[in-house]
């Protein structure tokens, strides 16, 4: 009896492995034959966006993520040219007033003193690395968002995945009650 059950037992363990094994090849070849379920996908995205911002969200076709990209990479320069062009200003006066070559009478910088231009020049400093840092999170955000959403395209949903209302009667009093079925299906 024990031993006839040890030969039922490794028969139905080999069965089971050399089936799996079969399922495992087929998807493999499935998913490299199909383009949707390349594997590779999410590694070219992100390195098409590291190349040109924009890029690896033309490659996975969400073109309407292009215009984000730039407007926040443009955004992101435009701020630190202008305070970049700002921290020169005031620099510039600064050192003009350490040289003595000042002029009192000037609209912008005639009414400020030293104090107050060296504040203006820490300030614009601060944000101008505050906006290279905020531009390269951009940059990083849009390789990211390039990546995630290539993996996203490999992601199954169909009916064999679902999320339904169900509408069941309640055995012990018979009334009925409302609940979330979730269904999946190999």
């Amino acid at each position: 009896m024990l031993r006839i059950l040890f030969i039922l037992f490794f028969t139905f363990c080999g069965s089971q492995s050399i089936f799996s094994q079969e399922e495992l090849k087929l998807t493999v070849r499935d998913s490299v034959k199909n383009e949707k379920n390349n594997v590779l996908a999410p590694s070219k995205a992100a390195f098409y966006s590291a190349v040109l911002p924009g890029l690896g969200q033309a490659y996975n076709k969400k073109y309407w993520k292009i215009p984000i990209v730039y407007a926040g990479l443009g955004t992101g320069i435009y701020f630190y040219a202008d305070n970049n062009k700002k921290y020169h200003r005031f620099r510039d006066e600064y050192k003009k007033r350490l040289n003595g070559t000042s002029d009192s009478n000037d609209p912008y910088f005639g009414n400020l003193d030293n104090s107050r231009i060296i504040d203006g020049q820490k300030f614009y400093q601060r944000n101008r690395d505050l906006s290279v840092l905020v531009t390269a999170a951009i940059y990083i955000l849009n390789i990211v968002d390039a990546n995630v959403d290539a993996h996203l395209m490999q992601f199954n949903v169909n009916e064999n995945l679902s999320l339904k209302p169900d509408l069941y009667q309640n055995e012990m009093d018979y009334k009925h009650n409302i609940g979330l079925t979730l269904n999946y299906n190999f």
